[in-house]
């Protein structure tokens, strides 16, 4: 590896994102590309999960193997009719304006919790502590994303912040509609998704930027991938799921039964994108 600097970024993507983004840098690292060194690793909802892993020290095969067991005792998680068409309300009352979309749907995500209808705060905090490998921000540069419920506005949290990994990360998952948002000085935050589901454009400026997007898509004001990273000066890669991840995944991302199924597609997808992110990655 060179000088340039080098920039992973982790979209989001519920549990099956979680499994097919391990499952892909596992792949790739077998073929000589560790991902896991990055100069910079920017996390966005299920893609922070997997990046406070990454740079927490978590070995990869462990990582990997943790995706592959039974989901016993664990219950999927769904996004309601109800919640959906009630998202479609708020991309059209927006009017494409991002910061409105984005505190709307912070109003209904605490409207949810409020009607009880999603997890208590402590409970969602307890089930991301228990993903993590480690509570502590790692030294390396993790950024991991978040909206303000109230006032729609975009957050990074860092090792600088002065907020617990656990929570960051929280919020960063905190999917409106189905689980909480997550309290930090005094404010609620949700999904870092609801600005982009990688929010990619936050690795301007490093060199070489592989993005992993189980969701590239945009919608409305939530940006895709391709439109936050066209433009940008790096060498870039974006591998999001093939045809073979896509039915893997299935269509509830929040779903257990599907994670083992997610991390051995995105294993398998490494091996065929491997030489697209080698010319991004290395020399």
């Amino acid at each position: 590896m060179s000088d340039q600097r080098t920039a992973l970024v982790l979209g989001g993507g519920g549990i099956t994102g979680i499994a097919w983004e391990i499952g892909v840098v596992a792949g790739l690292a077998e073929t000589g590309l560790d991902l896991s060194g990055a100069d910079l690793v920017v996390g966005t909802s299920a893609g922070s999960v997997v990046g406070a892993q990454l740079t927490g020290g978590a070995e990869l095969e462990t990582l990997y193997s943790r995706q592959l067991e039974p989901p016993t005792g664990e219950q999927a998680a769904r996004m309601t009719r109800s919640m959906l068409a009630q998202y479609g309300w708020a991309l059209l009352r927006s009017r494409g304006r991002d910061v409105d979309f984005r505190r709307r749907v912070g109003a209904l995500a605490l409207a949810a919790e409020k009607a009880g209808l999603t997890p208590t705060e402590q409970e969602r905090l307890d089930v991301i502590g228990g993903r993590l490998v480690t509570r502590e921000w790692p030294d390396r540069p993790l950024v991991v994303t978040a909206v303000d419920a109230e006032s729609g506005e975009f957050r990074t949290f860092d090792r600088d912040s002065g907020v617990p990994l656990v929570s960051a990360v929280a919020a960063s998952c905190a999917v409106p509609g189905v689980y909480p948002p997550v309290t930090i000085d005094g404010r609620r935050y949700v999904d870092g998704g609801m600005r982009s589901a990688a929010n990619a454009d936050l690795a301007a400026g490093y060199d070489r930027l592989v993005v992993l997007a189980p969701i590239p898509r945009g919608i409305g004001p939530i940006a895709s991938v391709d439109a936050q990273v066209t433009g940008l000066l790096s060498r870039v890669a974006v591998v999001s799921p093939d045809r073979d991840s896509r039915a893997a995944i299935g269509r509830n991302v929040l779903d257990p039964a599907a994670r083992a199924p997610s991390a051995t597609a995105g294993r398998a997808q490494a091996a065929a994108v491997a030489e697209r992110v080698a010319e991004a990655w290395a020399d």
